[in-house]
């Protein structure tokens, strides 16, 4: 565990690291997205990278001219999945001035004032809930860091929701979601829950951004995709999930009725790579 973790979270890391009894299935789960609302930090982060900018490129002649976003404006780009340098560039970003901007947005993107903004979605709980209920224990396999997850579900009191969190080390991995990230991290969750005596005949995996689906077409297993987070249901659907739902606590229900049905979901868990994000 790493030093300097304050008690608390300490405490909470060593609860969710305690061994669990096997579950008669899992549910595989990012974690912004299904179970945080992270546009009011996205869209924060995105107004204060464009103030530091304008104040860095400022002349004589006052600070540099840019268009500022409403927030409606930013979360449709943002759901659409277009690139930060064209969101840049809308804002009346040009030149040095869009790479000093978005370098400055992953440079403070996680700090915790930021941070703070993230919301828990209004029906997690309640989904968390219903899955607990029907004995599907929820792994979280996110590009956050770990230490962020469990601050963020002690905060909340979640930690008895979570089976265990696979995160990464790298704190900007989430907001550069890269694909090749998330299948590898999938991977690695899925084998080490094999060695802890799991079976994953019945499993699933959620998230709301094409990374999270192709991890779990990578790993052969039932994928669902939901349209609360950054990416919108067009887009979404591109990437051919098995199911899309609006929610967690929509894709909860449906997962807890296969579950009581049991309908299978293993596609026989290969862990190869798609050539192209090999």
């Amino acid at each position: 565990m790493p030093s300097g973790v304050p008690p608390s979270l300490r405490q909470s890391l060593q609860a969710l690291m305690r061994p669990f009894t096997p579950a008669s299935a899992i549910l595989f789960c990012d974690f912004d997205g299904p179970l945080v609302d992270v546009a009011d930090r996205y869209y924060a982060t995105y107004c204060q990278g464009l103030s530091d900018t304008q104040v860095h490129f400022a002349t004589t002649d006052g600070l540099l001219p840019v268009h500022r976003l409403n927030r409606e404006q930013f979360w449709r780009l943002k759901t659409n999945r277009v690139p930060d340098p064209k969101i840049a560039a809308c804002s009346g970003l040009q030149g040095e001035a869009v790479v000093w901007f978005l370098a400055r947005v992953r440079e403070i993107v996680n700090e915790p004032a930021l941070l703070a903004h993230d919301r828990l979605q209004p029906s997690a709980r309640q989904a968390l809930r219903l899955l607990r209920s029907h004995g599907i224990q929820v792994v979280i396999v996110t590009l956050r860091q770990s230490t962020q997850v469990a601050e963020f579900l002690r905060r909340h009191q979640l930690d008895w929701a979570i089976r265990e969190i696979y995160g990464a080390v790298d704190s900007q991995a989430a907001y550069a979601n890269h694909a090749d990230h998330k299948i590898r991290r999938l991977r690695d969750a899925i084998a080490d829950q094999g060695r802890q005596g799991q079976s994953l005949n019945t499993a699933w995996m959620v998230g709301d951004t094409e990374a999270d689906i192709l991890a779990g077409q990578a790993a052969q297993l039932t994928t669902i995709g939901l349209t609360c987070g950054v990416r919108n249901r067009l887009y979404l659907q591109k990437f051919q999930p098995d199911h899309l739902h609006q929610d967690l606590w929509s894709a909860a229900r449906w997962v807890s009725r296969c579950h009581q049905q049991a309908v299978p979901t293993n596609k026989s868990l290969r862990y190869s790579l798609p050539q192209s994000l090999s």
